[in-house]
């Protein structure tokens, strides 16, 4: 690899490092809302998504999810 090479590669993880702890903090805020919704006061629409969202949040890693909740300073659910 000559020097220019390195140097996109080098852009190319930065960015997808940024675009991961956007992500993170996405899914941590997910997960916090999701955790405090109480779904007799939701809409039954809402209730649907929200199961939704967090059967996909129990497919992450345990790391991955810990990591978000860290991002977004939440205790551990």
């Amino acid at each position: 690899m000559n020097k220019q090479e390195v140097e996109l590669l080098s852009q190319e993880v930065e960015m997808l490092m940024a675009e991961r702890v956007r992500l993170l903090k996405v899914v941590g805020a997910a997960a916090v809302l999701v955790a405090n919704a109480d779904a007799a006061l939701l809409q039954p629409n809402a209730v649907v998504a929200a199961e939704m969202l967090s059967e996909l949040l129990n497919r992450l890693p345990e790391e991955t999810l810990q990591d978000a909740l860290e991002s977004v300073h939440a205790q551990t659910i």
